[in-house]
């Protein structure tokens, strides 16, 4: 079975270090109509991507995940069919309409933005002509089995990065305060704002915290139980993060499979070719993070952070002592200058602060924080880190192996990759007897495996002559370098991606109502769920404005729960921090607007309502 690691390219640049730091596939933006609309790519960019990764045998995955209106559709599949023409391996979308069109025969995967959240859902996306579905973030191992037992298509799930507080697809807030739609890549991020929380009749219970913003996703201590639950596709979030993030991560999640895969002795396969030799530590504690959570794999747990929408970094100490202008921290980390240190003050409210200078232990801020002893810090720029990162960090190489053999009318060499992709020489050239066989095997042996700064290293390189003929070193490195042109564009051609000519049953679609949640938006999507059995349908807010009566966000993160004031599931809640009765109906401020909160213990699922 092949594992594949698929990391966020924002560009072209971001994309090339993906693959040199590991990845197995990439996902990027189109030039348009993708859920980043901040993070959008030419033609000539993508295509120049695709012949990167495929060198490696790695895919790339482009989003066009975006709801389309009518007037946007016939763009769509132009710029689809100049996917497909450039060897885009797949194409990842959200509006179901474009099933409807005329389409390239490239491979479809379901975007989490489809609501990929049950069996049910699934096994229509697969029966529909779907070759991969990529899983709800909420999804738990639980399911993920379950989902695994019922279906054969490939399923994607998310292992790292930021998480929306609401099921993917089923956010429309952004939208209902500012016209900017999550679901047409434009989401202003309303969960990480600062909320009040009140009674339904005023009462203040708590005020200014970041009440929907959530913890950042990192499952690598679940990679294995992902696998027996039947994911073969880990995807790192970040379209819109850092270079250094995309290093980072990657590396960390590549280093993890690597070890899980050691030795093949579980049948589990990297999905694309090389080795990489990474010249730092991965350490995703040392680079963005809101802290972590393994979200809803093992079930539910607390999991926000209600102090800060910031990036925390890494713990790296407590404050042993405070002087004139000087700070003393314990642990065993390093400082360096420019390094950013947070904490958090006797509100619970971030504060942080830059270091100037480093004697030791002790550190002396750009301007002196009210800070006592005992206070825990962390690190959320780490300066010796992003240097590191900011350089050439990693190396990915191809195994080959070489020969070099005598024809009849002069000479060979045959370099053979880690794939079986081969790529042949000749040379015509006289057969000139050599003085010493064994000197000259050596230096051919030493001139064809100067690989240098190819994509490929040397495993072995035979001298089928002996060292009979002597040939000069200037010839052997000259068919060398045209061996390893030919073999690049070998690899490339190999790993071109074939025609998927999807098989759509008339499958049909689970109930007969659909209301705003499909997010149905033109003429196509709902040509597509008629033709499913489909007979009344709702038009999404993108397009009618309508929001009485709707939830903007329906999420399975419980506030009562983050509180301590389950009604339902106590199991592994933490102690009551507030006082709310069961009877008290609750509401969300924020600059000006109110918010009603509804709990629905029997779905175990929160919805926000404007009020």
């Amino acid at each position: 079975m092949k594992l594949e690691l698929l990391s966020p390219a924002k560009n072209l640049e971001f994309g090339r270090e993906a693959i040199n730091h590991g990845a197995d596939a990439l996902y990027i933006g189109a030039p348009a109509f993708g859920a980043r609309a901040a993070a959008t790519n030419t033609i000539k960019d993508i295509e120049e991507l695709v012949r990167y990764a495929h060198l490696y045998g790695s895919k790339v995955f482009a989003t066009v995940n975006t709801l389309l209106f009518d007037n946007e559709i016939d763009d769509a599949v132009r710029m689809i069919r100049q996917l497909y023409n450039i060897g885009v391996d797949a194409l990842i979308i959200q509006d179901l309409g474009l099933l409807e069109c005329d389409l390239p025969p490239i491979e479809l995967h379901a975007s989490t933005q489809c609501h990929n959240a049950t069996v049910e859902r699934v096994k229509f996306m697969e029966s529909v002509g779907f070759s991969r579905v990529i899983l709800a973030r909420e999804t738990s191992l639980e399911q993920m089995r379950d989902i695994r037992k019922s279906t054969t298509v490939d399923l994607e799930a998310f292992v790292h990065g930021a998480l929306c507080v609401s099921y993917s697809g089923q956010c429309y807030m952004s939208q209902y305060l500012n016209g900017r739609s999550g679901n047409r890549g434009c989401c202003s991020q309303p969960c990480r704002s600062t909320y009040d929380l009140l009674t339904a009749d005023g009462r203040m219970i708590i005020k200014g915290r970041h009440l929907l913003s959530l913890k950042d996703f990192n499952a690598s201590q679940q990679l294995e139980n992902m696998i027996a639950a039947g994911i073969t596709s880990f995807k790192i979030e970040g379209r819109l993060k850092d270079l250094g993030y995309v290093k980072n991560v990657t590396a960390y999640y590549r280093q993890i499979l690597d070890n899980m895969m050691e030795n093949g002795a579980r049948g589990w396969q990297r999905a694309s070719s090389g080795r990489t030799k990474f010249f730092f530590i991965p350490d995703v504690e040392r680079t963005f993070n809101r802290s972590y959570t393994d979200y809803f794999l093992r079930g539910r747990q607390p999991m926000a952070n209600f102090a800060t929408q910031k990036s925390l970094g890494k713990r790296v100490g407590e404050v042993l002592a405070v002087g004139s202008g000087t700070i003393t921290i314990g642990g065993s980390e390093n400082f360096a200058n420019g390094d950013g240190l947070c904490y958090f003050d006797d509100n619970g409210k971030m504060q942080g602060f830059l270091v100037n200078d480093v004697q030791g232990r002790t550190v002396k801020p750009n301007q002196m924080p009210d800070i006592k002893v005992g206070a825990a810090l962390w690190r959320n720029q780490d300066q010796q880190f992003e240097r590191l990162l900011h350089g050439r960090s990693a190396d990915r190489h191809i195994g080959v192996s070489i020969c070099f053999k005598l024809t009849d009318g002069g000479f060979s060499v045959e370099i053979v990759d880690e794939d079986g992709i081969r790529a042949t020489v000749d040379k015509e050239a006289e057969h000139i007897a050599a003085d010493n066989s064994q000197r000259v095997t050596e230096n051919i042996k030493k001139q064809l495996a100067k690989l240098g700064d190819t994509p490929f290293y040397a495993t072995d390189v035979q001298d089928y002559t002996a060292g009979s003929c002597f040939l000069p070193a200037s010839t052997l490195n000259q068919m060398r370098r045209i061996a390893v042109e030919k073999l690049i564009e070998c690899r490339i051609a190999h790993f071109h991606p074939a025609d998927c000519h999807r098989v759509a049953a008339g499958t049909p679609y689970p109930g007969d109502v659909l209301d705003y949640r499909a997010n149905i938006v033109n003429s196509m999507s709902e040509r597509f769920y008629k033709r499913h059995g489909i007979n009344k349908i709702e038009r999404g807010v993108e397009q009618t404005g309508d929001y009485d009566g709707k939830a903007l966000m329906t999420t399975k993160y419980c506030l009562r729960y983050e509180l301590g004031c389950c009604l339902h599931n106590k199991a592994g809640q933490k102690p009551p921090t507030v006082a709310i009765d069961s009877r008290d109906n609750l509401v969300l401020h924020n600059n000006g607007r109110l918010f009603r909160l509804q709990f629905d213990c029997r779905e175990c699922v929160m919805r926000i309502y404007k009020k």
